[in-house]
């Protein structure tokens, strides 16, 4: 078994415990934000990832971090990927959750950095705007990254929808350097 296999096979799994459960939009989107998080914070995904911790402890992390804040189902299935051992490969098994989801909607996978958490209004005007753009419905996946600054960017497969205001200052430093 390949290590694609296996985060096919976990991603499938996680995917058919949200499905049962009924909180398909809710897990999904709260494991992808996790998920992102550890990507962003290396010492947050070391500290998950460390042999010589006890699953316990890595346990009371996710559950300091999440208890208040997330779906009693999204702690128990990140717990039930650390007891597995596949702590390392969180955020390919959720982008993979994710990315199945999205295809059982008949939606394609948008993820879209803001800088601030957007509102719900903000996020259906960003989800109408790429609909249009690619000629498809979006299932956005939402990532708070303060590097944008201000505005939006957003993947939606191979295409980048640049929007975000550093963007915009950058081209803007460039076109007064020019003059």
């Amino acid at each position: 078994m390949t290590a694609d296999d296996r985060v096919q096979g976990y991603a499938a799994a996680v995917l058919s415990v949200i499905e049962s459960e009924g909180r398909l939009g809710t897990v999904d989107d709260e494991l992808f934000t996790f998920a992102k998080a550890l990507e962003q914070h290396p010492h947050l995904a070391r500290s998950l990832t460390d042999a010589a911790l006890p699953v316990e402890n890595k346990m009371a992390v996710i559950r300091e971090l999440l208890a208040d804040r997330s779906d009693p189902l999204t702690v128990s299935l990140l717990g039930f990927l650390i007891d597995a051992g596949r702590a390392r490969d969180i955020p390919k098994i959720v982008e993979r959750v994710a990315a199945l989801a999205s295809q059982e909607r008949q939606q394609v996978l948008a993820e879209v950095r803001f800088a601030v958490a957007p509102t719900d209004e903000q996020r259906g005007r960003v989800a109408a705007a790429l609909s249009l753009a690619t000629g498809r419905q979006v299932d956005v996946k939402v990532v708070v990254d303060p590097s944008v600054v201000g505005g939006v960017v957003a993947r939606v497969g191979d295409e980048i929808f640049d929007g975000s205001l550093a963007t915009r200052l950058t081209d803007a430093g460039r076109h007064l350097g020019s003059v």
